[in-house]
């Protein structure tokens, strides 16, 4: 069932719960912003939520001030939408293990006593000064702390006499009694001390994790109020703050020093921080715990996706060799099936195969004509090529005759006391001019005369004779006239 407020105020779920209602996240169905819806019934005892909405519009315009955008009435619930907020304190406490830093503490004092500085100028205090009732800004405003569930404030003066409220005792104790003042335990009339008080049990509580008087058993409300007041009575400031920073101490004696209708210093107890906070050497820079914790949460996450990141793709890298693996190991085990099945159609073929019935079939010889005809032309591009070339000298039987002629001449050489000479070169296979050897006589040199290169070639068996016979008589002559004279 789609429930609305101011006509244009679209209730979600349920986010918390206040003094005297419930809150839920509402959406604007024209703009689509997110609010804070809480709602009240209307048969409620004590109504309270539009004296609330009276007071933040005489709060509107301060800063840490949710801004009221309408109230009204709904079937049977009073309904007031507001700006939608962050988490509270005591969550973000919760969430940083309930423990806050120093430095922590001292940016969220500075801020809570801001904001009770600017109700106290609005004449009014506000009576349940607690972590649940300061939330953190969203968006741009998320390191602004803003006050919200003014159903227990009461003006302390009137504004138009200025006149302060009269003092009065035996009243009901009004707030939460872990953060309570000694004096409202007591049932005296609440006043801007009690707010401070409150406050420094909150910072006390933010730094320690708890308090002394936490935890306490009764078996009746009343009985665990009055516990908590001997305890609270017992519990000295130094005692309370052991272990902190003496600022914490001075703050305490102050508030509890303060009379009924005495006007607080808040410049000296913002001093008192700020001193503390320059003397530790903190930076302004309004980075909280939570936003530290966060950080540390986000790179834990991050680190966490980009292990399994990679182990994904570890993962994916390993099916992906494992899978080229088997493709390998496929192709492998395909090409020894095709080499196998190729041999086997080439043994096929070698013993041939096919026909009718699968019986092999023998290749008849050809005819003894056609065998001839297959020579013949074999043969007539040989006999052509035969025909084509050159005749070849027959230089084996001239190699022959000169070797014979050599072996013939060495003997006279060594009778006359001269060396071998070298085989004359085959003139038909060289083309430079041959010299001839005359016959010498006693006086005169033989002339040489030179022949033209184209020799007739006589046969070994006519020539080696006459050869031999003319050079017996040129190496008679030559030892005769004494000349050595050597053979070309």
């Amino acid at each position: 069932m789609d429930l609305r407020v101011g006509r244009k105020y679209r209730i979600g779920r349920k986010i918390g719960s206040g003094s005297f209602g419930d809150i839920y996240l509402g959406t604007n169905i024209i703009s689509g912003e997110e609010v804070a819806i809480k709602l009240e019934n209307v048969r409620a005892k004590h109504p309270q939520l539009e004296y609330e909405a009276r007071v933040y519009k005489a709060l509107c315009g301060g800063v840490g001030i949710p801004f009221v955008r309408w109230y009204g009435t709904e079937c049977d619930y009073n309904a007031m939408v507001i700006d939608l907020l962050g988490p509270s304190l005591e969550d973000l406490f919760n969430y940083c293990n309930r423990k806050f830093s120093y430095k922590t503490v001292l940016l969220l004092a500075d801020q809570l006593l801001c904001r009770i500085e600017f109700i106290h100028a609005r004449c009014f205090i506000h009576r349940d000064i607690k972590p649940d009732n300061f939330l953190m800004g969203i968006g741009k405003r998320g390191s602004q702390v803003n006050v919200i569930d003014f159903g227990l404030a009461k003006k302390y003066r009137d504004p138009r006499t200025h006149l302060h409220i009269p003092y009065r005792e035996n009243k009901n104790l009004t707030g939460t009694a872990r953060y309570a003042s000694i004096n409202t335990h007591l049932g005296i009339e609440q006043s801007r001390r009690d707010d401070l008080e409150s406050l420094g049990y909150v910072l006390i509580y933010f730094c320690r994790g708890s308090l002394p008087w936490q935890g306490l058993k009764a078996a009746t409300k009343r009985q665990k109020y009055d516990r908590i007041l001997e305890k609270k009575m017992a519990t000295p400031a130094e005692v309370l703050a052991r272990g902190l920073p003496t600022e914490f101490v001075h703050y305490l004696n102050y508030v509890r020093s303060l009379t009924f209708e005495d006007r607080p210093d808040y410049v000296y107890l913002r001093r008192l921080f700020r001193d503390l906070f320059i003397r530790e050497g903190y930076l302004y820079d309004y980075v909280f715990d939570w936003t530290v914790f966060k950080y540390k949460q986000v790179q834990q996450a991050q680190q966490v996706q980009q292990q399994q990141q990679a182990q994904q793709a570890q993962q994916a890298a390993q099916q992906q060799q494992q899978q080229q693996h088997h493709q390998q190991q496929a192709q492998i085990q395909d090409s020894g099936e095709n080499k196998e099945s190729n041999e086997d159609e080439e043994l096929k073929d070698e013993n041939g195969g096919g026909g009718s019935g699968g019986q092999a079939q023998q290749i008849a010889p050809p005819p003894p004509q056609q065998q001839q005809q297959q020579q013949q032309a074999q043969q007539q591009p040989q006999q052509q090529a035969q025909a084509q070339s050159p005749p070849q000298p027959q230089a084996q039987p001239q190699a022959q005759a000169q070797s014979q002629q050599s072996r013939q001449v060495q003997p006279l050489l060594q009778q006359i006391g001269q060396q071998p000479v070298q085989q004359a070169p085959n003139p038909a296979q060289q083309s430079f001019p041959v010299y001839r050897v005359q016959p010498l006589s006693s006086q005169q040199p033989p002339p040489v005369t030179q022949e033209s290169p184209q020799i007739t070639q006589a046969s070994p068996q006519q020539a080696l004779p006459h050869q031999h016979h003319q050079q017996q008589q040129q190496q008679q002559n030559a030892f005769q006239s004494g000349v050595n004279q050597p053979w070309l």
